[in-house]
């Protein structure tokens, strides 16, 4: 009996194609979106934003000028959000409010990624005597008494740097120390490798293997710290504005407007005007925080399968 094979099943498929492998920013970014709580933080963040920035736009009201006759009026189809005790709608005020905040967080959180990265970068990648005195004074800076300071420092400034721009120079000045640390410890460990060690071998200039080599092997660490420092400077205007040391009274900010509680009769009786500053201040951190643990988990390669 003469048996037939099957060249068939023998023969591999020829329309079969060998997937391409994905890169890593690939992989993280479709980790990420993945993430439904960060997606949803991340859409609720640009929602924001484009609100925030698009204020002047979207709603005509004074933002400034005191309304006697419309002072502490409660939510209607004329106020969404009903008037402060100085007759400024609230709703007008949030929007503005946020275009400050959102400003002083990017702006500050810029600024100290930038002197972080570039201290701890050299002081790591040197070393000896130019590790030695940036990091003293990283510690020096590190040492000081943040909300003293900042308070100090803006008192001084005040005169010489105009409106918003005082509180960034002062909390960038001051909040770099933590970065610069974490970027010369990540410096120091990938400096070892051979591939680093065969680039000065071969005469590469130290500011091409720090930016070229160094830096991007460290970015997934950064990326993930600016959305801490993010949250962080968001939080420290808010704090500060509420305490009457931040962003000036006349300029609208959730810090600004949540110092209205302060009144005992504002906080009992009149919730329209600080309950929305607060709702969305809430909802703003807590979505840079869930967007900065998407982006950890999604750029951590052990969690890749």
């Amino acid at each position: 009996m003469e048996v037939v094979h099957n060249k068939k099943s023998q023969t591999p498929n020829s329309t079969t194609k060998p997937q391409k492998s994905m890169s890593p920013w690939a992989m993280a970014r479709r980790k990420f979106m993945k993430n439904k709580l960060a997606m949803i933080s991340l859409c609720y963040l640009i929602v924001l934003g484009i609100l925030s920035f698009l204020a002047p736009y979207i709603t005509t009201a004074d933002i400034s000028r005191v309304n006697i006759g419309d002072m502490s009026l409660a939510p209607s189809a004329e106020h969404w959000f009903g008037t402060d005790t100085s007759g400024r709608d609230v709703f007008t005020r949030l929007l503005y409010g946020g275009r400050v905040s959102l400003l002083v967080g990017i702006s500050c959180t810029t600024i100290i990624l930038f002197i972080g990265t570039l201290i701890g970068s050299v002081a790591g990648y040197f070393g000896g005597m130019v590790d030695s005195m940036f990091m003293r004074f990283t510690d020096f800076i590190l040492n000081f008494p943040f909300l003293v300071f900042v308070i100090v420092l803006n008192a001084i400034l005040f005169g010489i740097v105009s409106g918003i721009w005082v509180l960034i120079v002062v909390l960038s000045i001051l909040g770099w120390g933590g970065v610069a640390r974490l970027v010369r410890s990540k410096i120091l460990s990938e400096k070892e490798n051979e591939y680093i060690l065969a680039s000065i071998s071969i005469g590469c200039k130290p500011g091409k293997i720090i930016l070229k080599h160094l830096l991007p092997n460290v970015l997934t660490t950064v990326i993930v710290q600016a959305t801490i420092l993010f949250a962080t400077m968001i939080v420290a205007e808010s704090g500060l504005s509420y305490l009457g040391f931040g962003v000036p009274q006349e300029v609208p900010s959730w810090g600004n407007m949540l110092a209205a509680s302060q009144q005992p009769e504002v906080l009992q009786n009149m919730p329209w005007i600080w309950v929305p500053p607060a709702l969305v201040l809430i909802l703003t951190i807590l979505s840079i925080n869930f967007i900065g643990e998407g982006v950890k988990e999604a750029l951590n390669p052990k969690s890749y399968r």
